[in-house]
């Protein structure tokens, strides 16, 4: 944990600047140094669920922090909302044969259910990168009620119907290759919006029918930027078109997560490469997050989570106040939003 808040790439950094401040650790508990193949060695023999209920326990902590924090142009208050996806950590596939995956891709999925209020995590689950995206939605258990949004890898009819029979809400993409006929259609549409189209279908094809024997909802938008119309699917019948297209829109919540994950938080270069030192790592820069956007949440700071990563960074050793170090007077960003669209 203090490797990803002080910025450490390596374990030889963990250990350098540790030897650098040997005096102040003292007095944290630390009365030696650990050397970078003790840190390798324990990152090998300590189970890995250690961190992972850590940060599923943080997970539960933070993630009421931000029930009230709107989703851009999606205004259902009281609605859960979440996107789901994976990303692929790569690692060398000599050091890492565990994580072997199709075609000799190596790798580590992480595959996520965000919660678009507030960007927080709700699941994480890690596999080696021969795991498909689909087979996620066979271990995950989602709410009731709830609305999960994600993209054409999870269009899985067995698994989206399962969603349909727990009445949970899926919307994603139609994928170019589904054969379906209308059963109604709405002309009540606004091109003025983007909407070009909204049906009430029915599969066609004879093993997706069989998958997924009820109707569904096809919306279509025009996106202007791409000059493409994008399909959407969906088992919701009530909310407006519109609505259905933005919630998809807000489904690259979780890439910007991803990218905050990797881009600000020492995972790109991994500090162990067994299936538990992995994990450990993974789990600790999830935790990393978590802390951060729990000191965000009960400070009430203005700060971007970055501009809190980079604040405790510079300052983890210091005596001083945390509220003071994080107390500004004006937002040093447009963009306050925990999703921070804007770093990217």
């Amino acid at each position: 944990m203090f490797g990803q808040m002080a910025g450490c790439k390596s374990l030889k950094d963990i250990s350098l600047v540790l030897r650098s401040i040997k005096k102040s650790v003292y007095h944290l508990g630390i009365q030696t140094v650990v050397d970078p193949s003790s840190l390798s060695k324990a990152n090998e023999t300590r189970d890995y669920r250690i961190f992972e209920d850590l940060g599923m326990w943080l997970i539960r902590k933070v993630r009421p922090m931000y029930a009230k924090e709107n989703i851009p142009d999606v205004y259902l208050p009281g609605w859960e909302i979440f996107a789901i996806d994976s990303t692929t950590i790569p690692c060398s596939i000599k050091l890492a044969e565990w994580a072997l995956g199709k075609y000799s891709k190596e790798g580590v999925k992480m595959h996520t259910v965000l919660d678009l209020r507030g960007s927080i995590p709700d699941s994480i689950y890690i596999t080696n990168s021969r795991y498909h995206d689909s087979n996620f939605l066979d271990e995950y258990e989602p709410y009731k009620w709830a609305i999960y949004t994600m993209d054409k890898a999870y269009v899985d009819f067995e698994a989206l119907y399962r969603m349909q029979v727990n009445e949970t809400y899926f919307v994603t993409r139609a994928k170019n290759t589904m054969k379906y006929e209308v059963i109604d259609t709405n002309y009540n549409i606004n091109d003025l919006v983007g909407i070009v189209g909204d049906q009430i279908i029915h599969l066609s094809g004879y093993l997706s029918e069989k998958k997924y024997p009820d109707d569904l909802r096809l919306v279509k938008y025009y996106d202007a930027d791409k000059d493409e119309v994008i399909s959407f699917i969906t088992n919701n019948m009530e909310l407006g078109p519109l609505v259905i297209a933005n919630i998809y829109r807000n489904r690259w919540a979780i890439e910007t997560f991803f990218k905050w994950i990797k881009g600000n938080l020492t995972i790109k270069s991994l500090w162990g490469y067994s299936e538990n030192a992995v994990k450990i790592h993974l789990w600790v820069a999830i935790s990393s997050y978590l802390l951060l956007a729990w000191v965000k949440a009960e400070l009430k700071s203005p700060l971007t989570i970055t501009e809190v990563s980079k604040v405790i960074e510079a300052s983890i050793l210091s005596k001083a106040d945390i509220k003071e170090l994080l107390d500004v007077p004006e937002p040093l960003t447009q963009n306050q939003n925990v999703n921070e669209l804007l770093l990217f």
